[in-house]
């Protein structure tokens, strides 16, 4: 819990939060028709699906992933309501083929998070594992990478990439519906599609060629001092596929991928970045499904 200093330089706000409007409201895109989307108020039904994957005797086996599911898993049920028979939780420590983190099971449950949802339900989604980028072939991103996450048997089975979750969990979901995700992994900065991001500071991540060529370069002298060249030729590329073709991905994001859903994307990296356990810590990304005002 941040105490001290922290405290002090980012103190909470004056009074009570204001409360999002009520009903039915609209938002236009430019070059798309005009959307109806509407806030939840969490009243209704209640499903997590929470997956943590530690890749026990894989090469990048990792330690904290499996004990983050069953802290958010006591966070939701104690201080949310969620309960125990609401929640998927898919580990790569549990005996049960059904609730091991296989690419097929997690997609299986990611249709089981948003079936039959209704206005006013509340979706959580969680994911702490590996993440990457793989080739971008539909000309929605940015830096002309997709994001991904990594199944435990992807090895065999392949990764999961990000249009396959926005398709899943974001594109059926109805005005109302309220799905909050949270994505503790490499390269998370829009692993949902949400064409809207924003800093922790509530500022939208507009695109800045010139500073995103700036940030590019300083990732690539941090990759390139810990001895990663995979890292500085991916910095590299991404610098150069976002000054060629970074604004029309933008634009084609916000017409293809804005949602009448209230969808909220917390995640642990940029794009661009690779995620540590402690006691490195990385920026965090905020993601929306529409424009925040």
């Amino acid at each position: 819990m941040p105490t001290g200093g922290y405290m002090q330089s980012h103190p909470p706000p004056a009074g009570a939060p204001n409360l999002p409007p009520q009903g039915m409201q609209s938002f236009h895109v430019p070059g798309a028709p005009q959307i109806g989307w509407e806030f939840s108020n969490c009243t209704g039904k209640r499903k997590a699906l929470l997956i943590g994957i530690n890749y026990f005797g894989q090469r990048g086996q990792l330690r904290g992933c499996i004990n983050d599911v069953k802290n958010m898993s006591t966070f939701l049920h104690d201080r949310f309501n969620y309960k125990r028979e609401d929640m998927v939780i898919l580990t790569d420590d549990q005996q049960n083929p059904r609730s091991q983190p296989t690419k097929q099971n997690i997609m299986q449950a990611m249709h089981w998070l948003v079936k039959d949802a209704q206005p006013n339900d509340s979706l959580f989604f969680h994911y702490s594992g590996h993440g990457g980028q793989t080739k971008d072939l539909d000309g929605d991103e940015g830096d002309g990478y997709d994001e991904t996450i990594f199944p435990v048997d992807f090895r065999y089975n392949g990764h999961i990439v990000d249009d396959d979750m926005h398709r899943i969990m974001v594109a059926p979901l109805k005005p109302g519906v309220r799905l909050t995700a949270i994505f503790d992994s490499c390269h998370s900065g829009s692993a949902l599609d949400l064409p809207y991001l924003y800093s922790t500071r509530g500022v939208e991540k507009e695109p800045n060629i010139a500073k995103e060529a700036a940030s590019g370069l300083f990732d690539a002298m941090t990759a390139y001092s810990r001895g990663d060249l995979g890292g500085v030729a991916q910095s590299a590329m991404g610098i150069f596929k976002r000054a060629t073709t970074g604004r029309g991905a933008e634009e084609r994001a916000k017409r293809t991928k804005t949602s009448a859903a209230d969808v909220i994307q917390w995640s642990g990296s940029k794009d661009s970045q690779t995620s540590y356990e402690p006691p490195y810590v990385s920026h965090e990304i905020i993601g929306s499904s529409r424009h925040l005002t």
